[in-house]
């Protein structure tokens, strides 16, 4: 219906907002927690959160630098200039990637790098190339700076990767960027050189800027090597923008910081948007993020033994369930099953056609929080984190075991 003339709009929330879709993940979360504090057992699968605390030296880095005045002013939209430096140091050393701290802007989490980078790069209806399955940030980030998403499904049969074939069959005209993560969430995918160095051709020859995610760099199992795609593929030139942050690796998810690194006109443009949105990150978080990157890998490595350990348990629990199987993931911290066996069948007197349907019936019965696939672009898998303590993962799987073995 149309306003009538010199009358103001009766649309209390603005037609975009009110199209976009909430973080699937945040809500399972959220209603995993909601049931725990009710005093329900529940087993929550849902967050990509590690469950370590974040390493003592940079927490004591925190605490020193609450009781500097310097922390409680203002700095720099883009970020601390040492923390700046500190993050090209660090992106040379784990990746081999040269940069200047020109080209870091410190962000507010890896989300707003990600929503950095695309306002920063999109006109209206450029086109995003994003394989799926995909985290469910980049199609809404894309689309609310006024890109339009394209996903690239893939399957078991291309272990979750896309290929240039596949690529190519995407890409037209407004092809503008393409999203390429390794590891991947919420698939574990990990892309060997050889495959990078293809994708990476392809976005060289086709004139298609790369969105690189390497927020899970170093969270590698079975002799997975770190393997940046711009530090690679010299032919792509400056037509990339790198992601990243500590909350993976150093068990940092509320710090809330992260890092875009690019060109310097990109790096530029974006810290100004961020001047205008939020100003700096937090001074704190900064200083524990400058700890975090500069100091040793030695609690990462810890953790990521932990990770391998509860991989390896959740994967072969998994595909002990009938109806449901799992290819084994080789980065992150996240199991992909492929649960269509299930479909078409019944659980407990409820009828289960989609796999948001057994996330459903999860945890209503057995107060197991998973995420569907259809958050993902993949209807018929569900996604669970291993990033939770082992009695407990064992404890969650079980009752999906049991639930499950129930359907008809």
């Amino acid at each position: 219906m149309e306003t009538p003339l010199g009358q103001a709009s009766s649309r209390r929330v603005s037609a975009k907002l009110s199209s976009l879709a909430p973080s699937a993940t945040l809500a399972v979360d959220a209603r995993a927690k909601a049931l725990k504090a009710a005093g329900e057992s529940v087993v929550g699968f849902g967050a990509g959160e590690p469950d370590f605390p974040t390493p003592a030296a940079i927490v004591d880095a925190a605490v020193a630098a609450c009781k500097d005045p310097v922390n409680h002013r203002y700095t720099p939209a883009g970020g601390l200039p040492e923390l700046r430096a500190a993050v090209a140091a660090k992106t040379l050393r784990d990746s081999g990637l040269e940069v200047t701290p020109e080209q870091v802007m410190i962000t507010n989490g890896g989300k707003q790098a990600i929503s950095n980078a695309f306002v920063a790069l999109l006109d209206p209806g450029d086109e995003v190339l994003i394989p799926g399955p995909y985290w469910t940030t980049y199609p809404e980030s894309a689309w609310l700076a006024g890109g339009v998403p394209i996903s690239i499904p893939t399957d078991e049969s291309t272990g979750f990767k896309v290929t240039p074939a596949m690529l190519d069959a995407a890409w037209t005209e407004k092809t503008k960027v393409l999203v390429f993560v390794s590891p991947s969430n919420p698939t574990g995918a990990v892309y060997t050189p050889d495959e990078i160095d293809a994708v990476g051709a392809w976005a060289a020859e086709r004139g298609v800027w790369v969105l690189a995610d390497e927020i899970y760099e170093h969270l590698l199992y079975d002799g997975a090597e770190i393997v940046s795609l711009p530090q690679r593929v010299e032919a792509l030139g400056d037509r990339f923008v790198i992601v990243n942050g500590v909350a993976k690796t150093y068990a940092m998810t509320g710090w809330r910081v992260g890092w875009m690194i690019g060109p310097t006109d990109v790096i530029s443009a974006a810290t100004n948007l961020q001047s205008q949105l939020t100003s700096n990150v937090a001074n704190v978080s900064q200083r524990a993020a400058l700890a975090a990157v500069s100091g040793d890998l030695d609690a990462v490595m810890m953790m990521r033994q932990a990770f391998d350990r509860r991989r390896l348990t959740m994967h072969t629990m998994l595909n002990e369930i009938d109806g449901v199987t799992c290819l084994k993931p080789q980065g992150a911290f996240y199991c992909l099953p492929n649960v269509t066996g299930l479909l078409g069948r019944s659980i407990r007197g409820k009828l289960v056609t989609t796999s948001a349907d057994l996330a459903e019936i999860a945890i209503d019965e057995v107060k197991v929080a998973v995420v569907p696939g259809e958050a993902f672009g993949a209807p018929g898998y569900l996604r669970l984190s291993y990033a939770l303590g082992d009695d407990d993962l064992i404890e969650g799987v079980s009752r999906l075991q049991q639930l499950f073995a129930e359907a008809t």
